[in-house]
């Protein structure tokens, strides 16, 4: 969002983190269990058919990959997250490839 120009205290309010806290902590919410069945070792297609209703957060990862790719931002957690759901990435080694990243700054707008 920063990089096509919204302000990065939008994403550190109620609508930002405080979104992604609910949607990630829930067992309500359908984003965790998808990532809890996901972290089971269950394929993307049978937690689809499961779940009978939209993921948000699947759709939203693909978008938000692609976009990074597009714009050049770094985001590794997005990037291990889109291998695991759509290439099948193995969860412990897409953790791993996350702590040996090239660390940068996380608040490049700053």
């Amino acid at each position: 969002g920063v990089a096509l120009g919204a302000s990065p205290l939008t994403y550190s309010g109620l609508s930002g983190v405080g979104d992604l806290i609910v949607t990630g902590t829930s067992i309500h919410s359908r984003n965790w269990r998808a990532g809890d069945a996901l972290g089971r070792g269950e394929s993307l297609a049978d937690i689809e058919s499961n779940m009978g209703m939209v993921i948000e957060g699947i759709s939203t990862t693909r978008s938000a990959y692609e976009l990074a790719q597009e714009l050049g931002v770094y985001m590794p957690i997005t990037q291990a997250i889109y291998q695991v759901i759509y290439h099948g990435t193995n969860i412990k080694d897409a953790i791993y490839d996350i702590m040996n990243n090239e660390f940068k700054a996380e608040n490049e707008w700053s």
